[in-house]
């Protein structure tokens, strides 16, 4: 029998955590609550979840905090909780390395569905280190010095495995598929993103700035922006 998945519950409204638990205990996952930012991160080594729910309002340490702590060590995929709907606050938290940010009150049955998008995304098996050539298996693009494996989600930088969350490997998969052509901001988070997120294109502005720190210029291939448009991978003749 498979193991089930794990969830960490990260609300300081009791009644909020409690439905949310159930309803992902009755999709078989194993949930753990915790009511602050402190015990989320004392529980994270011990309880190791699949995927974290992150209220950002909390006592103490906010779900901010608690987010950026977390990724200095994970990329456990992280959804964000909140009752504050501005794009700058969704922003925020993309750009500190949440997955996804659902805003409260929200549909028990949406959460549910996007915890279950958010694991299909995310595999923890890491890139085989060095030139991949023929070890290479399923959907991925290769160009000097760059693997993007959309299979078993892995990239390799110059021989080397980054982190990387899984919507940053599937923005720069979906450009690197299609060298050379421009896309809008707009036909990017359409893609990537999906409906609930038209409007914000500041986020695909944000993911490109954490790809760029993680992955720079080949003199083959850069990510390139197109000013007054969007972005594309282009490829050097």
């Amino acid at each position: 029998m498979a193991e089930k998945q794990r969830v960490l519950i990260v609300d300081d409204d009791a009644n909020i955590a409690e439905l949310i638990s159930l309803y992902l205990t009755k999709e078989c996952y194993e949930t753990m609550i915790v009511l602050d930012g402190e015990e989320a991160l004392r529980v994270f080594p011990e309880f190791k979840p699949n995927i974290i729910l992150l209220d950002l309002m909390l006592p103490g340490i906010d779900g901010y905090q608690v987010c950026r702590e977390l990724r200095t060590t994970s990329q456990i995929p992280i959804i964000m909780l909140s009752a504050k709907g501005e794009i700058f606050d969704k922003v925020l938290g993309l750009e500190l390395g949440a997955d996804d940010y659902m805003i409260k009150p929200f549909d028990s049955k949406e959460l549910v569905a996007r915890v279950k998008a958010v694991l299909r995304r995310y595999h923890a098996a890491p890139a085989s280190p060095g030139t991949a050539g023929s070890d290479q298996q399923g959907d991925f693009v290769e160009y000097p010095g760059l693997i993007v494996n959309l299979t078993n989600y892995s990239v390799t930088y110059n021989g080397r495995s980054v982190d990387m969350p899984p919507k940053e490997l599937e923005l720069l998969y979906f450009l690197a598929s299609s060298p050379n052509q421009v896309f809008t901001r707009e036909q990017l988070l359409d893609h990537i993103w999906g409906y609930e997120y038209i409007g914000d294109t500041r986020t695909v502005d944000v993911h490109i700035k954490r790809l760029r720190e993680k992955i720079k210029d080949n003199d083959r291939w850069a990510l390139t922006t197109v000013w007054g448009i969007g972005y594309k991978f282009e490829v050097k003749r």
